[in-house]
């Protein structure tokens, strides 16, 4: 334990306990706390734990609204984790910076040349550098690879590395990540959410800012583009939203302005790899991948794969697209490798590691295999290939059956596998539990190549184990994390990411392709969206009329609710529910509500839909601003906390589809207002006019369309009219006249009401003649048709011949005709707008990368 120079304990620092014999980044000896942590700790000190608390609590609303997650695999009932942030950030002065800097530009440096010799000339195998084993028998080598990197300066175009502190204060580095190195887009967001949660401090504190590193990566991406490099098409290659940093996918994609797309979404044609739009096919020049290399092409590499694009390698050999980072470039996270960088380091740089490596035993090596056998008490056994069924094995902790089994397996395969020092991480104070205690810490760094140089990122994301005396930190473990500041000698100005035009340039104006694959999840956001407004609607209306006919107990509020309740079996599509003739199910339908209502395991229910809007919205995520995210987070969270905390009574359940609906139109609101009308808006907008209208038909059909005696059909009316939201416009031009024609003509005819069938067709006209398609002239295409045929047979309509007869079933034969005909138009033209621009990926939506792209 020690002191803290008399700082006050309201927040646990006078009783800061350090483990014995560990580093603690808060203090230079053993007593001494270092002079930046010590004003840092005060400025904590006098804010006190309740309110640093409160800070820590808007740190994790903003995280939350902002949709920032964490995918975890295997974790079936919460797959979708809260992104977690700890208030007390990582301090790191200039000058040690400074060190970390220049090492980790060498590393980059190292590693690029490694790559380019590897699949190139190979000489560090002819010359015995590399044992042959060491390379081939590591997954991350694809051999279609050779001899397809281009000619470029660098190669290796983002690096990151895990480090930690060693016992003798000296950084760590623990292993390479070159495959797909994430983490980045969450360090970005964590400094965002620090420098709203602690302004003061932060702008007191001066710190290097991070918006200068993403600046170089936009140059990087570009100064690979093999064509067009003023203004390459640059794509975020995602495995979906599955993937455990499909945030961080969607961030950046948005931040930086690139394209995100899965496999589905780009084609290799004539060499060439182009991106699937409404618009036609797009070339693209960069890909920034997010994919585990050998998934990328299943024509040439793991032909297993569904996430990949046929043909990519082939494009890469012609040199027609450039991939950040290489096909291949996963061989440098072999971890074999740590025990030949310091040969290496003097073979091409001929200098020392600035950085030095945990101390590596490769066993393919027989004195080096025979160290680890000897010593297995004492360290870490990994295997050479990384998957979720392997893990590092602490020899300490295995049993002597256990040790003999692994002996058994190491002698067996010698060359798969490594043995490692067993690192004693430093700690950093961390705010746990309302009070500042030390954690193990692991900091993960990024470099770019920019220009004739690497740039690292200053600071990176920092994450600290939850428990105390774990070693085990990563998010998939349920670590922290941490934002990373390192200290400025002077206050730093803004950067942003914007290329100044000079004085007269005119600059072109750029839409960006919208990819099938992002049309199809728009239009089917605003079909859900839709469901849970219109069910929500009708559901709050058959409440009202419950309560009134459990009050009043009179016979026609009876017979109208069962109308309801039946009506609302068939909006929902919840058969049989209430369809069937069972009379006790209406006489006492509270608990067929709630199912209705709460059950997510039942197709058509309130919260199926809720979760089904929820899951097409994040996956464009890239496409909403922070605002409609809110909006998007609030529905789900709001209703989901209601469920699970069983406020979902029958008494309660109205309130609730009271803050569901402001909800909805929140986001309707949002969208409506902040979206261009282009392509996204038209997919949009398309999708809830169409859902508009089936179930407004859906609901007319069941109530108006069936002949009822005149007191009844004046109830359902009403009631008809407050479920579409139209009472009071029909209030305002009728009076207090109820009519079967008026209401009918105010949500069939009138094309000036937005509940109306005939806006919905209208509307539907519009936006699918403004769908970009190829099309020959003067020719409409079939879903044109469609439409065209169903609003101009609606406008057609005469109102009181709909209603002039009814056949022997009670029922207005020629409404029920005529609505049940637009109802099967609408269905035909879902179909065939989904067959034209949605077939491309339909695959690909389902699919996830179940291996470690790069765990954090």
């Amino acid at each position: 334990m020690r002191n803290t120079n008399g700082l006050a304990n309201d927040i646990g620092t006078q009783y800061y306990a350090t483990q014995l014999g560990i580093y603690d980044e808060m203090y230079a000896s053993e007593n001494k706390v270092l002079p930046y942590w010590e004003r840092f700790m005060a400025a904590l000190e006098s804010m006190g734990s309740e309110k640093l608390e409160l800070r820590r609590r808007e740190a994790q609303r903003l995280l939350r609204e902002n949709g920032v997650t964490y995918n975890v695999y295997g974790d079936s009932q919460n797959l979708t984790r809260p992104w977690r942030l700890d208030p007390v950030p990582l301090l790191i002065s200039n000058e040690e910076w400074a060190v970390i800097e220049a090492g980790l530009k060498q590393r980059a440096d190292l590693l690029d040349l490694i790559l380019k010799d590897i699949y190139g000339k190979q000489n560090l195998l002819k010359k015995g550098l590399l044992p042959a084993e060491l390379i081939f028998g590591h997954e991350g080598f694809l051999h279609p690879c050779v001899g397809a990197l281009q000619n470029q300066q660098r190669h290796l175009t983002i690096y990151s590395a895990n480090l930690a502190r060693g016992l003798n204060g000296r950084m760590w580095i623990l292993d390479d990540r070159t495959q797909a190195p994430s983490g980045s887009g969450y360090a970005l967001e964590n400094r965002t959410v620090m420098t709203r949660v602690l302004p003061d401090i932060f702008r007191e504190t001066q710190v290097h800012r991070l918006s200068g590193f993403f600046r170089s990566l936009c140059k990087g991406l570009a100064d690979i583009a093999p064509h067009n490099k003023e203004d390459p098409r640059i794509v975020i290659l995602t495995p979906g939203p599955l993937n455990e940093t499909y945030f961080e996918h969607a961030y950046l994609s948005s931040y930086l302005g690139y394209t995100l797309v899965q496999g589905g979404d780009l084609t290799v044609r004539d060499g060439h790899v182009w991106l699937k739009s409404l618009d036609g096919l797009q070339p693209v020049d960069v890909i920034l991948r997010r994919i585990d290399d050998s998934f990328c092409d299943p024509l040439e590499l793991r032909t297993s794969s569904r996430l990949g694009i046929p043909g990519l390698l082939e494009a890469v050999r012609r040199g027609n697209v450039a991939i950040a980072n290489p096909l291949g470039s996963s061989i440098l996270e072999n971890p074999g490798l740590l025990a030949f960088l310091p040969r290496l380091a003097r073979y091409f740089l001929n200098q020392e590691l600035k950085l030095s490596s945990v101390a590596t035993w490769w066993c393919g090596q027989r004195r080096e295999c025979d160290f680890v056998l000897q010593n297995l008490e004492n360290l870490v056994i990994k295997p050479l290939n990384r998957s979720q069924e392997t893990h590092a094995l602490f020899g300490g902790l295995l049993s002597s059956k256990e040790k003999e089994h692994l002996r058994g397996r190491i002698l067996a395969k010698p060359h798969l596998f490594i043995g490692q020092e067993q690192v004693s991480f430093t700690t950093l104070p961390a705010f746990i539990d309302r009070h500042i205690e030390p954690r193990n810490a692991v900091l993960r760094n990024f470099v770019v190549a920019s220009g004739n140089d690497y740039v690292v990122m200053p600071g990176g994301l920092t994450r600290v184990a939850r428990q105390k005396d774990n070693f085990i930190v990563s998010n998939q473990a349920g670590g922290i994390s941490k934002d990373t500041w390192v200290l400025a000698p002077e206050p730093e100005k803004p950067i942003n990411l914007w290329t100044q035009p000079s004085r007269n340039q005119l600059i072109d104006t750029v839409t960006e392709a919208l990819t099938s694959r992002a049309a199809d999840n728009l239009f089917w956001v605003g079909r859900h969206l839709e469901r849970v407004e219109a069910i929500s609607r009708l559901l709050r209306t058959v409440l009202l009329k419950l309560r009134e006919a459990l009050e009043f107990k009179d016979s026609i509020d009876n017979d109208c609710l069962s109308v309801l309740l039946r009506a609302l079996t068939q909006v929902t599509g919840t058969y049989p529910g209430f369809i069937k003739d069972d009379a006790q199910l209406l006489a006492a339908p509270q608990d067929e509500l709630l199912s209705l209502a709460k059950d997510n395991h039942r197709k058509g229910s309130l919260t199926a839909n809720i979760h089904a809007f929820v899951h097409s919205a994040f996956s464009i995520r890239d496409f909403w601003s922070q605002d409609t995210w809110r909006s998007v987070d609030n529905i789900h969270r709001r209703w989901q906390q209601k469920v699970i905390n069983n406020e979902m009574t029958v008494e309660q359940l109205q309130k609730n589809l009271d803050d569901l609906i402001t909800g909805v139109v929140a986001f309707t609101g949002l969208t409506s207002e902040n979206m261009t009308r282009e392509a996204a808006w038209l997919m949009l907008d398309s999708g809830r006019r169409l859902e508009r209208a089936l179930a407004l038909i859906a609901l007319l059909r069941s109530t108006v369309a069936l002949r009822h005696e005149d007191a009844l059909q004046s109830q359902i009316l009403e009631a008809v009219l407050v479920s579409t939201d139209s009472l009071t416009i029909y209030q305002r031009r009728y009076r207090s006249y109820i009519q079967l024609s008026r209401v009918l003509e105010l949500l069939l005819l009138d094309e000036s009401h937005p509940r109306s069938l005939a806006y919905q067709l209208y509307q539907l006209t519009t936006h699918i003649s403004a769908l970009p398609r190829t099309r020959e002239k003067c020719h409409l295409s079939e879903e044109e048709r469609l439409i065209l045929k169903a609003y101009a047979d609606v406008r057609l309509v005469n109102v009181l011949k709909l209603i002039q007869t009814n056949d022997n079933a009670g029922i207005y034969s020629d409404l029920e005709c005529m609505l049940a005909s637009t109802a099967d138009l609408l269905w035909q033209c879902a179909e065939v707008i989904a067959q034209t621009y949605f077939s491309h990926s339909q695959t690909s939506q389902l699919i996830t990368l179940n291996t470690p792209e790069d765990e954090l």
